[in-house]
């Protein structure tokens, strides 16, 4: 999508702090990060939302979830824990409409419900 944002730090027109990179997936540190790790991970195909997810994109979704798993060992938090976060919605604080992973971590994080 020539607006996204998202889709223009993949494509390398706007710059981030990647920290991550293959062919399906790209990760940057979150511009406003809410823990001493926020980084987030996308994929380089425009995925709107978790709710336009198709049946093709299944393996990129997953592709995802193994980087983010790679980016926590690389910056050795894994065996204390984090926290893999996807947003859907407005209501549920989707700021872009690009599919995107929140890899958060780096200190103690309470239960979520």
């Amino acid at each position: 999508m020539e607006n996204c944002i998202f889709c223009q730090i993949a494509q390398k027109k706007l710059q981030a702090q990647i920290r991550y990179e293959d062919q399906q997936v790209i990760a940057f540190d979150d511009v406003n990060p809410k823990m001493p790790v926020h980084i987030l991970v996308i994929p380089k195909k425009h995925i709107e939302s978790v709710n336009k997810i198709a049946e093709e994109d299944t393996k990129v979704v997953g592709q995802l979830i193994l980087a983010a798993a790679k980016l926590a060992k690389q910056l050795k938090i894994e065996a204390q824990g984090y926290r893999l976060i996807f947003n859907q919605g407005q209501h549920a604080g989707q700021v872009v409409n690009h599919i995107h992973l929140h890899l958060v971590g780096g200190q103690r994080l309470g239960p979520m419900v």
